[in-house]
């Protein structure tokens, strides 16, 4: 599994890794192969912090929730718990979106309160309504700036999960392209969000 950092966070790791198919992740998982988690943290990492940022609207958030969810992920596999390797893409977003559910209810759980601490609670429910509301004002800003086909690519592959042929068909480019059109839409995405969000 990757290493750590101080923090409890996994660190971020190259976006152009090697592509290696889902098959045999799973089965070098099961092993107990150290390097085919790495692996699966880099094919996978990006998919799941997008999303995961998308949902959050906290960069600290999606960290988070990116590492219990390969916490989680491989916990499941080193166990058999998965029953077709070909679903390791939706196995793992299914994953996420279940921390998302859980991180969401953790932080937003609310108890019976008094008039008094509920008052304080509804202030504070419009304040973080209203933050939540900038931060997804800025996601979306930042998806607007980006060129037209990293918006599409980043839709297509993140949203819809639309296999690489498709997307390249649709894009009009060779598969091949796909993998730099990938880092550049999500470097770019970074940039603009982290402008858009400092200070």
């Amino acid at each position: 599994m990757p290493a750590k950092s101080a923090g409890g966070r996994i660190p971020r790791v190259q976006e152009n890794a090697p592509t290696v198919l889902d098959g045999e992740l799973v089965a070098s998982i099961r092993q107990g192969d150290s390097p085919a988690e790495t692996a699966l943290y880099e094919k996978y990492s990006s998919r799941v912090y997008f999303l995961a940022l998308s949902e959050s609207h906290c960069r600290e958030d999606a960290e988070d929730i990116r590492a219990e969810t390969f916490l989680r992920v491989l916990q499941a596999l080193r166990q058999d718990q998965l029953r077709s390797p070909d679903s390791l893409g939706s196995f793992i977003v299914g994953t996420a979106l279940n921390v998302i559910r859980e991180h969401v209810r953790q932080k937003y759980k609310t108890q019976s309160l008094d008039e008094t601490k509920a008052t304080l609670t509804v202030e504070s429910s419009l304040e973080s309504a209203f933050i939540d509301a900038e931060a997804s004002q800025a996601i979306e800003e930042a998806a607007r700036r980006l060129k037209p086909r990293e918006r599409e690519f980043l839709r297509m592959h993140y949203y819809e999960e639309l296999p690489k042929e498709e997307i390249a068909r649709v894009l009009g480019v060779k598969e091949e392209r796909l993998r730099l059109i990938k880092s550049r839409a999500l470097k770019s995405f970074r940039e603009i969000y982290k402008k858009l969000t400092k200070g």
